[in-house]
C-alpha cells in the first residue's frame, strides 16, 4: 500500500497549486481529480451534451476514457487518447465540471482508477470528497479552505495575468454558487472529514501553506 494524502476543500482554496508543490517535494505522485473531472465536462462542451440533464450525462460518459500521465514531471490529462491538458482550464469547462461531478455514474467512472493509483503509489490526491469518499482511509487528510474574497480575487489575479477579462464580484457570486451547490449535493457532498486538519490559507502565502502540511505530513510518516 502506498502512503496516501488527501486534500479537500471549496473551489479557488489553492488545492491544485498546493498539492503539485507538495508532491514534488515529497516525491509523490500528485493525483488531480479535478482535472478528470473537467476532462468529462470538456467532453461534454465538445459533444452538446446538457449539463443539466443527467440522464444524457450518464449515457455519454459511457464513452468516455480519461487518463493521467507525466512528462518530466508535469501532469498530462487525456481525453479519448487526447491531450487536452491545456483545454481544460476555462470558466466555462469549470462550471460544468462542478455540476457533472454530482452525477453517480460520472464518480464512479473515475473512482476505480482513483483508488488503483492510490493502492500502487505514494500519491497525493485533491479534490473534494478525497478523505470522506475516495480515500477514507488516507494516512493524511488535510481540509484546505480560504474566505470568499480571498478565492475571488486570487481567481480574478489569475484570470488577469492570462490576459482575460473578467469581472472580481462575478467570481465572488460563481464561487459562493459553487460552494453551495458542492456543500449540498445528495452525492459525496464537500465537507471536512471528521479526522482532516484545517488549514485556513487566507492569510497565508503558497510557501508558508506548503511547508504547513510538509511537516504534517513528515509527522505521519
Amino acid at each position: 500500500m502506498g502512503f496516501n494524502v488527501a486534500i479537500d476543500g471549496p473551489a479557488g482554496a489553492g488545492k491544485s497549486t498546493i498539492a503539485k508543490r507538495l508532491a514534488k517535494e515529497l516525491g509523490f505522485v500528485y493525483v488531480d481529480t479535478g482535472a478528470m473531472y473537467r476532462a468529462i465536462g470538456l467532453y461534454m462542451l465538445k459533444n452538446s451534451v446538457d449539463g443539466s440533464d443527467e440522464a444524457a450525462v450518464s449515457e455519454a460518459v459511457k464513452n468516455v476514457e480519461v487518463t493521467l500521465s507525466y512528462d518530466d514531471g508535469v501532469q498530462c490529462v487525456y481525453l479519448n487518447g487526447e491531450d487536452v491538458s491545456g483545454m481544460i482550464r476555462t470558466e466555462e469547462v469549470s462550471a460544468l465540471a462542478s455540476q457533472i461531478s454530482a452525477y453517480q455514474a460520472v464518480r464512479e467512472k473515475l473512482l476505480d482508477l482513483q483508488r488503483t493509483m492510490a493502492k500502487n503509489n505514494d500519491v497525493l490526491m485533491d479534490g473534494r470528497d478525497i478523505g470522506t469518499t475516495i480515500l477514507p482511509n488516507a494516512d493524511v487528510k488535510i481540509y484546505l479552505t480560504a474566505s470568499v474574497e480571498t478565492r475571488a480575487k486570487r481567481r480574478y489575479d489569475e484570470y488577469i495575468a492570462k490576459g482575460q477579462t473578467c469581472d472580481l464580484a462575478e467570481i465572488e457570486e460563481d464561487i459562493k454558487t459553487r460552494d453551495h451547490n458542492d456543500m449540498t449535493r445528495k452525492i459525496s457532498p464537500l465537507k471536512k472529514a471528521d479526522d482532516a486538519i484545517e488549514v485556513d490559507s487566507s492569510n497565508m502565502n503558497i510557501d508558508e501553506v506548503v511547508e504547513t502540511i510538509k511537516n504534517i505530513c513528515k509527522e505521519k510518516m
